[in-house]
């Protein structure tokens, strides 16, 4: 006879632990520019708190990595992206495609970073690989949209069977709605998805120091 998994919430954070920052990127904080994208109301506060997360894993030894949404300038990896409320946006050429550096304090060279032409930080990319390298078992996601690439990460890694949290407070949607429907949905997926900054900084501190592992 068969034995049935437990069910319900599992730890905040089990084994090691990998953050996710998502999209966060210039354009978002420079005034005048058109994005490209619909975006709460609020999506500059949360994204910049995510600052204090990206802080907290840098102190408990947790390894970050950025990831970025860039698209070739002749649109040919834009795909279905543009058939919905989003126009052009996230050109390779364009300053607002960089990551806003002055906000994460991303580091080149020695925080990880990927880059992404779909929403999913999985779909095509090498984020898997980089995850089995880091022994990674809990993914923590911070950035954006929580309705649209910070939902479908999540999707995809609940499916790729990591332990997910989504610190809501540090995230940002396409709308209030949206944002908060979307989190109901992530949190549907895995009780005790859905994390505040300060409880997830706390956690860090006691995941004790987390150092890369070399090849």
């Amino acid at each position: 006879m068969a034995t049935v998994p437990p069910l319900g919430a599992k730890p905040m954070l089990v084994g090691r632990t990998a953050l996710i920052v998502i999209d966060i990127q210039k354009s978002a904080f420079m005034p005048g520019v058109d994005v490209g994208i619909p975006l709460m109301d609020g999506y500059t506060e949360n994204t910049r708190r995510g600052r204090v997360v990206i802080d907290a894993a840098r102190a408990a030894g947790i390894p970050v990595v950025f990831i970025q949404e860039a698209h070739r300038p002749d649109y040919v990896d834009f795909g279905r992206e543009l058939d919905g409320s989003e126009v052009v946006h996230c050109l390779e050429t364009d300053e607002g495609t960089e990551l806003a550096s002055e906000i994460t304090g991303y580091r080149p060279g020695i925080d990880y970073f990927i880059r992404k032409r779909r929403y999913s930080a999985f779909y095509g990319t090498d984020l898997e690989i980089l995850l089995k390298g880091l022994k990674a078992e809990t993914l923590v996601l911070i950035g954006g949209l929580t309705d649209v690439c910070v939902h479908y990460t999540f999707a995809d890694a609940h499916q790729g069977d990591y332990y997910t949290r989504v610190v809501g407070d540090c995230v940002a949607g396409s709308s209030r709605a949206a944002h908060e429907a979307s989190l109901a949905a992530m949190e549907y997926l895995q009780t005790g998805a859905v994390v505040d900054a300060e409880t997830i900084a706390a956690a860090f501190v006691g995941t004790g120091a987390q150092v890369r592992l070399s090849a």
